[in-house]
């Protein structure tokens, strides 16, 4: 049964920015841990995966006094491939340009599924993705700021298996259930990343117990609780924010530098993204 939308009240807005500051968060912790730690991206990815396999299932098993068996092998395997690509990618990548490829690449993928499957769109949603796509070459273009084209690829392909994941979950009755399910699947996989392991120290390991037990795990607990009370283009619109929070708080808490190309290519994606989910939603 379709849950009946409510007004957003101040408790509402509340958990939408906590739950969108934790999924911007998991870009800061994952930068910090690979630049201002012996962390190495297998060993956070590891430590990420089964510290949100912990937490998610602790959280199902207090909601339901009982463990439950969800999630599928196709989810679990996105899941994966989304947390070591997105992990190694930020090695070289700063936290704003990866948080922008990884949404605009989520986005994409989605959007570009849907047209496979024959959806059809709007003038203003085929406008909106051209924008998207020249706001990506403004932001891979080479040049003095250019990203590093390895890392920038292996974020897009993070990208692409989240949204890969996010189209798997479309059709379960209880997301937050399947994402505990995945991340029980998927943990004991992450140990295959054990031969890049190289070093972990106890810093590194409090970011990654963060980013996979706070940042994903209550991070997704939040937003699922949440969902009922929106509509499908407040919900799809709301995550333009992350990019921005984790572009913003990496200049205060990073010192990374705010560039002429990342702010183009910023209003250029997000901006055109909007315009395609405004443009879904009037249909």
């Amino acid at each position: 049964m379709a849950h009946a939308t409510q007004p957003l009240t101040i408790r509402v807005i509340s958990q939408i920015v906590l739950a969108m500051s934790a999924f911007a968060a998991n870009s800061l912790l994952c930068r910090v841990a690979l630049t201002q730690t012996a962390t190495d991206p297998a060993s956070f990815t590891i430590i990420r995966m089964l510290a949100g396999a912990v937490t998610l299932s602790l959280i199902v098993l207090l909601r339901e006094r009982k463990p439950g068996n969800n999630g599928s092998w196709p989810g679990a395997l996105s899941l994966l491939v989304y947390a070591a690509a997105f992990s190694f990618a930020y090695v070289k990548l700063s936290a704003g340009t990866g948080a922008l490829l990884l949404f605009g690449s989520v986005q994409a993928t989605m959007v570009l599924t849907g047209l496979y499957q024959g959806e059809h769109l709007r003038i203003i949603q085929w406008i909106g993705l051209l924008a998207a796509f020249c706001g990506l070459v403004v932001l891979v273009a080479p040049g003095i700021h250019a990203p590093d084209p390895y890392s920038a690829a292996l974020m897009v392909i993070a990208g692409m298996a989240w949204g890969s994941y996010s189209l798997l979950g479309r059709k379960q009755s209880d997301p937050l259930k399947a994402t505990a399910g995945n991340f029980l699947k998927a943990a004991p996989f992450s140990l295959l990343l054990l031969p890049f392991a190289d070093s972990v120290d106890s810093q590194g390991i409090i970011f990654a117990v963060l980013s996979g037990g706070v940042s994903s795990g209550v991070g997704y607990a939040i937003w699922y609780s949440i969902l009922p009370s929106l509509k499908a283009a407040p919900a799809a619109s709301v995550q333009l924010t992350v990019p921005i929070i984790a572009s913003t708080a990496a200049i205060f808490i990073l010192g990374e530098h705010l560039t002429f190309s990342l702010v183009i290519a910023s209003i250029a994606i997000l901006g055109g993204i909007a315009l395609v989910i405004s443009g879904r939603n009037r249909h």
